[in-house]
Parts: C-alpha cells; sequence; structure tokens
C-alpha cells in the first residue's frame, strides 16, 4: 500500500492519544487487531500515524507515531526484519501494526523477536482496512486532542486574566497556575534567583515548594561545577547572606543550567531593551506528576500575562519579600516545622549560624499602610533589602500585605545583643519607611503629624521551635501597640497587658468593667470643667507622686489636691489603695481598646 500521510507543520506539538485508544477506534478494530508484544506499553502516547512500506521507512519518521504497514518493506531475510524493527524501536516510534495478507499469513519470529526485545507494541492485523481510513480517523482523534488541550489552556489564561483584573498580582497567578498544573510553580530571575514559589493547594503529603526549589538549586549548582555565589562578598545583595537573598544560582553572564528533564521552563519577556530581552523564567516542575503539554502551552500564555504584571509594577522585589513574609507566616502558624525551617530558610537566603533568632514585627500604620500595593510596596522593598546590609547581622525580611506589616528575623551572636541588634534594626526599619515614602510620612513622630508612624515590635529571642510562635505573639502585640504613644521600639514583654486588653477589645465585659470602674467620672467630664480624666492619668502614670503629677499638669499642690479629691469622691475609692491603683490602670487602657 502506498505512503498515506505527512506530518503538517502546523501540529509540531500536537494532543496526544495512547496505542491503547487508537486500536478501539472503529477503523482499526474492524482489522482484528491481535497484540503480539508490548502489551504492557499500550499507553505510550501516539504523537502522529504514518503509513508506508519503504525499507528505510525509520528515516522518514521523527519518534511518537504509530505506523501502519504491509511487510513489504521489511525484507526476505531474517537480518533485514530483525535490522527493519530495530531501527523503528531505536527511532521511538510508538507502536508497529501490520497488516496480514498481502506479503505475510502470520509475521516471521525474526519481526515478533526483535519487537519484543525492545518492548515495542507489535500489532498484526487479520483483516484488510483501508489505512486512509485508520489515518484519518486517528488524526481526527489527535486534533480533538489537541483542540481540547488549548481550550484547557485559554480556561487556565482566562482565569489568570481574571484573577489580575480582580487586582490579584504575581503571587495569585502563580499559585492558581500551581493548583492547574497540581505541581510546584517557581518564578525565578533570569540569573536563577527565586523570586515566589506557589505549591498546589489542599493536598496532605505535598512536597513544600521551598524544598522542591532546593533540591533543584543543588542540582544546578552541582551541574553549575561550584560555581554559583562566585565573587560575591558576604552580605551583599544576592550574595547567600544578604537579607533575603537566596543569590544567584550561576556566575553573571553564564548560562544557567536548566531544570530536570520533564520540567517546563518558560521565559517571561522583558528587563531589557530588544525583542529577546529575559525579565524572569517561569519554571514548573513535575513533583507530584507528570506534565502535560497543555502545561508548557498555559506556562507559555502564563508568562505573557506575567510579564505585563511586572512591566506595569516592577514587582520583583516585592514579589521576593512576599515569598519570604509567605514562608514567615507558614512558621508563625506553624505549618513549617522547627525541623523543616532552616533548610527553607537557606534557600530564602538565611543563614544566621548557631545563636538565637529574634523576631520582629514592623506593623504600618492603617493611614500609612498603601493598600494598593504595586509600587508603593515595590519601593519599601528594595529600600528595606538595601538598609538591611547596614545591620551588621543576617535578616530574613517579607512583608505582608493584607495586614500591613513586615515580619523579619534576626540572627544573634548570642541573647545578650538583643536589644542593642532590636534598636538598630528598628531604627533601620522606620527609617527606610521614610525614604520609600517620603510623602506619606511627614516627620515620623512629629506631634500632630497626620499620618502616624510604624510601630517596631521586638520579641524573645530562641531557637527555631520558640521562633514561629514568637512571630505570632508579636504580630499580634505589634497590633496592639498601634494605640499606643509613639517610641523607637518596643519590647513585647512590656506590652503582654496591652495585647490582653487589645485580644478583648470586642467582648462585653470588657466594655462593663470600664464603665462599672471609672463610668462616673467619664459622666463628669461630658459636661463638668476642667475635666479630671486627665488628672486622673497623669497621678496613674507617675506612680502617685503628686509633685511630678502637678508639675506635668501645669498646677499647684493644692489643686492637685483638690482634684485627686474630687475623683475619689466620683468612683467612691481610695486612691492609695494598690488594688483600686491597679482596677483604674486597667481601666484606663481598657478603654483604648473599646470600638
Amino acid at each position: 500500500m502506498p505512503d498515506a500521510s505527512s506530518e503538517p507543520d502546523a501540529l509540531s506539538e500536537p494532543g496526544t492519544i495512547t496505542v491503547a485508544r487508537a486500536l478501539e477506534l472503529p477503523a482499526l478494530h474492524r482489522g482484528l487487531p491481535e497484540i503480539l508484544t508490548g502489551a504492557d506499553a499500550l499507553e505510550r502516547p501516539v504523537r502522529w500515524v504514518h503509513a508506508g512500506e519503504t525499507p528505510n521507512i525509520a528515516s522518514l519518521l521523527k519518534g511518537g507515531e504509530l505506523l501502519l504497514t504491509t511487510g513489504i518493506g521489511l525484507g526476505t531475510r531474517a537480518a533485514e526484519q530483525r535490522a527493519f524493527v530495530r531501527t523503528l524501536a531505536e527511532r521511538g516510534i510508538a507502536a508497529l501494526v501490520v497488516e496480514l495478507g498481502s506479503r505475510f499469513t502470520a509475521l516471521p519470529a525474526a519481526v515478533v523477536d526483535t519487537a519484543r526485545s525492545y518492548g515495542l507494541p507489535l500489532v498484526q492485523l487479520h483483516r484488510e482496512v483501508p489505512f486512509v481510513a485508520v489515518t484519518e480517523e486517528i488524526h481526527t482523534e489527535l486534533v480533538n486532542a489537541h483542540y481540547a488541550l488549548l481550550r484547557r489552556a485559554d480556561e487556565v489564561h482566562r482565569r489568570c486574566t481574571e484573577v489580575r483584573l480582580r487586582g490579584g498580582g504575581v503571587p495569585e497567578i502563580l499559585r492558581l497556575f500551581a493548583q492547574f498544573a497540581d505541581n510546584p510553580v517557581f518564578l525565578e530571575t533570569a540569573d536563577g534567583r527565586l523570586l515566589y514559589a506557589a505549591g498546589p493547594p489542599g493536598r496532605a503529603g505535598l512536597a513544600d515548594p521551598l524544598q522542591v526549589w532546593d533540591g533543584l538549586r543543588a542540582a544546578r549548582a552541582g551541574r553549575n561545577s561550584g560555581q554559583a555565589g562566585a565573587g560575591l562578598r558576604p552580605n551583599a545583595p544576592g550574595s547567600p547572606n544578604a537579607p533575603g537573598s537566596p543569590g544567584p544560582l550561576g556566575s553573571p553572564g553564564q548560562e544557567l543550567p536548566e531544570p530536570p528533564a520533564g520540567s517546563v521552563l518558560v521565559e517571561v519577556p522583558g528587563g531589557g531593551p530588544g525583542p529577546g530581552a529575559v525579565r524572569a523564567r517561569l519554571v514548573v516542575l513535575p513533583a507530584e506528576g507528570p506534565l502535560a503539554p497543555v502545561h508548557r502551552i498555559a506556562a507559555e500564555r502564563t508568562a505573557d500575562l506575567l510579564a505585563l504584571v511586572l512591566l506595569q509594577a516592577r514587582q520583583e522585589e516585592e514579589l521576593a519579600a512576599r515569598g519570604r513574609g509567605d514562608f514567615l507566616t507558614d512558621l508563625a502558624e506553624e505549618r513549617i516545622t522547627a525541623a523543616d525551617a532552616p533548610a527553607q530558610a537557606r534557600v530564602l537566603g538565611f543563614r544566621p549560624g548557631a545563636g538565637p533568632l529574634l523576631p520582629m514585627v514592623m506593623a504600618l500604620s492603617t493611614s500609612l499602610a498603601p493598600l494598593d500595593g504595586g509600587d508603593h510596596w515595590a519601593a519599601l522593598a528594595a529600600v528595606l533589602r538595601e538598609e538591611l546590609t547596614a545591620v551588621g547581622a543576617p535578616v530574613l525580611l517579607g512583608v505582608r500585605l493584607p495586614e500591613g506589616r513586615v515580619p523579619l528575623l534576626v540572627g544573634l551572636h548570642g541573647a545578650e545583643e538583643r536589644a542593642a541588634v532590636a534598636e538598630r534594626v528598628a531604627h533601620t526599619l522606620r527609617a527606610a519607611v521614610e525614604r520609600a515614602w517620603p510623602e506619606r510620612t511627614p516627620a515620623l513622630g512629629h506631634r500632630g503629624a497626620r499620618l502616624g508612624p510604624p510601630v517596631v515590635v521586638a520579641g524573645l529571642a530562641g531557637d527555631w521551635g520558640a521562633a514561629g510562635p514568637e512571630l505570632r505573639h508579636v504580630a499580634s502585640a505589634a497590633s496592639a501597640a498601634r494605640e499606643l504613644p509613639d517610641r523607637p521600639w518596643h519590647d513585647v514583654r512590656g506590652l503582654e497587658v496591652d495585647l490582653l486588653l487589645w485580644r478583648l477589645r470586642e467582648h462585653g465585659d470588657l466594655a462593663a468593667f470600664v464603665h462599672r470602674v471609672i463610668g462616673p467620672l467619664l459622666v463628669h467630664d461630658r459636661t463638668a470643667k476642667p475635666p479630671l480624666l486627665p488628672t486622673l492619668q497623669a497621678y496613674l502614670a507617675h506612680a502617685g507622686r503628686k509633685a511630678e503629677t502637678a508639675r506635668e499638669l501645669h498646677v499647684n499642690r493644692q489643686t492637685l489636691y483638690d482634684r485627686l479629691a474630687r475623683i475619689a469622691r466620683l468612683l467612691g475609692s481610695d486612691l492609695d489603695d494598690p488594688r483600686t491603683v491597679l482596677a483604674l490602670s486597667l481601666a484606663l487602657q481598657a478603654r483604648r481598646r473599646l470600638p
């Protein structure tokens, strides 16, 4: 039978069907197919179907074809027949289908034995079938499969576009793509620095994306002959110890090794002049299952969308900081164990040594936090990265846009340097906010400034096991400290009462407590002059020292005595009783927390 098909260039990477599915199609099924060898390989994908009779047919194929033949090209000698089958198997065809009758009534043993030795599916047809009908039917299946791939890729692209139109950025797009691929997805810079990692959600037993990246990094470093990080200063941006930087995986100007076989790697265009400039690389790794052609198609379309997002917002610094913020949040919420945390932190460039870890959080005031993200957060992330290189200690810093928080871990040499390092880091954080957002921070700490300064809280230093819970505690304390008078930084140990009252702020008993303890005084101050609440606050702030209280209020002692006596009568309390003083102090603090 003459050659019946050729491969069109338009479908150079079509969808596929399996050999088993092809044998089930009516055109082949009518030929009464009998599987002689390779029954365990019938799930091989069929990339195309070809019919031919020439002895050198293997040289015309690319691999993945289902070859139809009557056996004329097999030759008459056993050596020719073995060579015919061997070259087809080495070419990587999907299956060999031989129609009996024209040349053979049964396939020679040399053909069957050679196919069996190579694991090649060999099928003989006991009834004549028109090969053109077979090729048309299989081609239709392939085109339909390819169209289904395109539809799936279009659906992913549509959903990613919707995420972007709703205000989502690169993290949201990557998480959606990871869910579609059911495998971890990474966005890296052109030189291999990790910007963001996302994994498929909601399945137990999945490898953490950062652990997967760590394995990829190690494999690449091995193939790159130990060149990773060459020539970088300690704590310099991009070096292994730079704050929040995983460091490049290859030296500048050198080609980055490719990820493992079966991965999908797509370049995100942009980042320089010329049509071939690369801004980033989208990498999908087959950690949980194999990747299909649809994943590459979808990745290529997603890469174009990512290029647009990065171009609009210049998000690289923000992305890296958000990725570190996600890690710190997962650590705080105990979604990462203390055993796994050090390795994942190393992937993010944090190598603190054997000393304790100091958790800290900077909370931005509600009016100061730029909730729109974009250029504002990118600017802050870039400035923080630059400023923290001068701290003199390894720092892992992230950003949490929804909460307006900047969590970080600082590596200490010893617990005794906690206060000094906290002071330096807090000063650096606040200075970075002023530098990044000068138009939004008029004179931090200036009385009467329209926007409040950020709040920095330092926790207790400890090991990795304590770092997560302490980060969570410090984050809550930072929220509670937003309403306190401004100071360079807060020690979490001094915020325990404020944190307790902040957590009870919505509880009805707290309002009832305030009303019982100082309610009469509040009622008095609504109508009477002068108000007495400031006098009570100053008196308690100075621990009952009347001379200091009078000086702060700018009144003489007798006036102060008269006011204190009126307060005692209104409240029916003894202001010299320690328990009364404690209740009044708590009530005044609780009053600030009431909605």
